[in-house]
Formats: structure tokens, C-alpha cells, sequence
């Protein structure tokens, strides 16, 4: 069996990034082979990639890899905004994405296969995932090909939201415009052509039974106040009312007629014809609030994008917006208690 000098731990560890411990340890397990150790040092990372791979990942960054004609973005995810700000886990990110622009694979399945070097970019993560010791996720990425015009890239500090833009017609000063709105406001879609029928339709159904959940609280509202009031009339039948005080009958007057306008006529129902109106307004809003082309502009409030770019003699062929962690549901960890368990103590 080799030596296990200090000099050798050093080597493994440069080699590897592992920690010194870990490095020792696969060291003295493989008799000091240092390539054997390189090789366990490799299971072992996977083998905790493999245990922390139910952690949730909603941390991380964005990165960009642009091309003539073409501009990839992907995410990585990990478990901390502090190892998101880590220089090897921001190389990975980057990595991710160049590797997206160049072999355009069909799906994120088939990007972390990719190799990168003398390793995939999957190998790569479970490797960090050991060293660092958080679960991390090459969740997801996009190529967004020129369409004619300019292709612009917008990317919030932080490297939390990312937009690109292809433009079919128009100037960049006007694509960065576009992305920066796009940023600020988060639009699903790019029209109302590009809704599916399926989205429109769901809606309808949240806002047609909004509107009914609506006109039956009006109704119990207005049969509730009805009550008060005949309640109050019986008060001022049955000699209640005037044995009040003086002070005491003005506040019942203020609030008879408080409450009388409040009631107004009563509850009247809308006709169907009227509640058919208000429900295909609410979707238009719906429609126009959730797409680029129907939002109103943010740096001019008078107009909507879609009146901007035309204004510009510009037109958006296709956008791309990326937000680090949406759509992944974050658990809230009590870290007193998590410790506490660890420690065996009962809270």
C-alpha cells in the first residue's frame, strides 16, 4: 500500500475538487491509487447526487450562449442562492447553454447527455452534487432562432429572469425595448392567436363561475340586509325605538339609512344576455393582460405593444421568457426544528 502523503491528498484534490477529507479517505479505500481514487471519488458523487435528488431545487441562475443565428438559454437549479452564486456553478450554466446552441437537441433529456469535455453536463452536476453537497438540476432550456430582424437578449441582474426576442422587422434599440417589457410584465403568449383553445376555454370556466359565485353573494347580501331592515321597522312598530335616547335614535336613524341605501332596491339578477357580455369582456381582458401584443406598453401607458411596434414599423416574431425556479413549488423548512431533530432533541 502507498504512502498517503499530503502531497498526494493535494493532487487528488486538484484533480477532482473534492474536499481534502473525502480525498483522503478514497485514497486510503483504493490503497492509494490515485486513479482508482479519481474513479471512487466519481461513484461516490453519484451515489449522493442519487440521495439528494428528491431535494427541491428552486435556486439558481440563467444563462445566455448566443450565435448569428441562433440563442440559447438554460437553467440550472440548486437548493441555495449562495451556491448559485458560485463560479463552477455558474461555468455549468453556461456550459448547459452553449451546449444547447450547438447540438439543438430535441429535448433536456438528450442536453444533458451531451458531452462536454471528457464528461457529459449530467456527469458534471452529479459530480458537483457530491462535492458541494446540494441537490442541482439542469432543468431546462430554449433556442430561439433569428427571423429576419434582430435577436436580442435580455438578462436581469442577477441572472434571475432572462428574455430573448426575435424580431421579423425592426431596429435592437426597439427589440431591447421589447424584452425588457416582456421582463417587467411576464406575458404568456405572444397574440391571441397563439392561445390555445384549451386556455381560453378553462378560463371561461374559472370566470363564468367567479361571475355565479358573485351574483349568489349579492343575492345573500341583499336578502341579509333585508332581514336588518325589517328587523329595524319592527323596532320602530313595537315602541323600541322611541324608548331610545336622543343620542341613541340618531345613530339608529344613521344607520337605517345607511343600511337602506346599502340595500338600495334589492337584489336584482342580471339577465343572461348581460351576464353573457360581462363574461366575454372578462376574457378579452384576460386575453390581452396575459399577451405581448395586448399588454399596455410599459414606457408609454397610452399605448398597447402592439400599437408601439406598429408605430415602429416593427413586428415580434417570437419571445422566449425565463424566471429562475417558476412553476416549482418551494418547501418552507423549519431549520430550528431540522436541527433540533438531528440533535435528538423533541421540541
Amino acid at each position: 500500500m502507498a504512502q498517503i502523503t499530503a502531497a498526494l491528498v493535494k493532487e487528488l484534490r486538484d484533480r477532482t475538487g473534492a474536499g481534502m477529507g473525502d480525498c483522503k479517505k478514497a485514497l486510503e479505500a483504493t490503497g492509494g491509487d490515485i486513479n482508482a481514487a479519481v474513479e471512487k471519488l466519481r461513484m461516490d458523487g453519484a451515489a449522493k447526487a442519487d440521495k439528494k435528488a428528491s431535494r427541491t431545487a428552486a435556486e439558481g441562475v440563467l444563462a445566455f450562449a448566443v450565435a448569428a443565428d441562433a440563442v440559447a438559454v438554460a437553467e440550472l437549479n440548486c437548493e441555495t442562492d449562495f451556491v448559485a452564486k458560485g463560479d463552477e456553478f455558474r461555468d455549468l450554466a453556461k456550459r448547459s447553454a452553449e451546449a444547447a446552441l450547438k447540438h439543438r437537441p430535441a429535448n433536456i433529456e438528450a442536453l444533458v447527455q451531451i458531452k462536454d469535455g471528457a464528461e457529459t453536463l449530467d456527469e458534471t452536476r452529479r459530480a458537483m452534487v457530491g462535492r458541494i453537497g446540494e441537490n442541482m438540476t439542469i432543468r431546462r432550456f430554449e433556442v430561439v432562432a433569428k427571423a429576419g430582424g434582430p435577436l436580442v437578449t435580455y438578462m436581469h441582474p442577477g441572472d434571475k429572469i432572462g428574455v430573448i426576442v426575435s424580431m421579423e422587422a425592426g431596429d435592437e434599440v426597439t427589440g431591447k425595448d421589447v424584452a425588457m417589457h416582456i421582463a417587467a410584465m411576464s406575458p404568456r403568449f405572444l397574440d391571441a392567436a397563439s392561445f390555445s383553445a384549451e386556455a381560453i376555454e378553462a378560463e371561461r370556466r374559472i370566470i363564468e363561475a367567479t361571475v355565479a359565485q358573485e351574483q349568489a353573494e349579492a343575492k345573500a347580501e341583499s336578502e341579509k340586509l333585508a332581514g336588518v331592515l325589517k328587523e329595524m321597522d319592527t323596532e320602530k312598530q313595537n315602541g323600541v325605538y322611541e324608548g331610545l335616547s336622543e343620542e341613541d335614535r340618531k345613530r339608529w336613524d344613521d344607520d337605517y339609512a345607511t343600511i337602506k341605501k346599502k340595500f338600495g332596491g334589492g337584489f336584482k339578477p342580471k339577465p343572461a344576455e348581460i351576464l353573457a357580455k360581462m363574461i366575454d369582456g372578462k376574457v378579452k381582458k384576460f386575453i390581452a393582460e396575459n399577451t405581448l401584443m395586448g399588454q399596455t406598453f410599459v414606457k408609454s401607458s397610452d399605448q398597447t405593444v402592439e400599437q408601439m411596434l406598429k408605430e415602429k414599423g416593427a413586428k415580434v416574431a417570437r419571445f422566449v421568457r425565463f424566471a429562475v425556479g417558476e412553476g416549482i413549488e418551494k418547501q418552507q423548512t423549519d431549520f430550528a426544528a431540522e436541527v433540533m431533530a438531528q440533535a435528538g432533541i423533541k421540541s
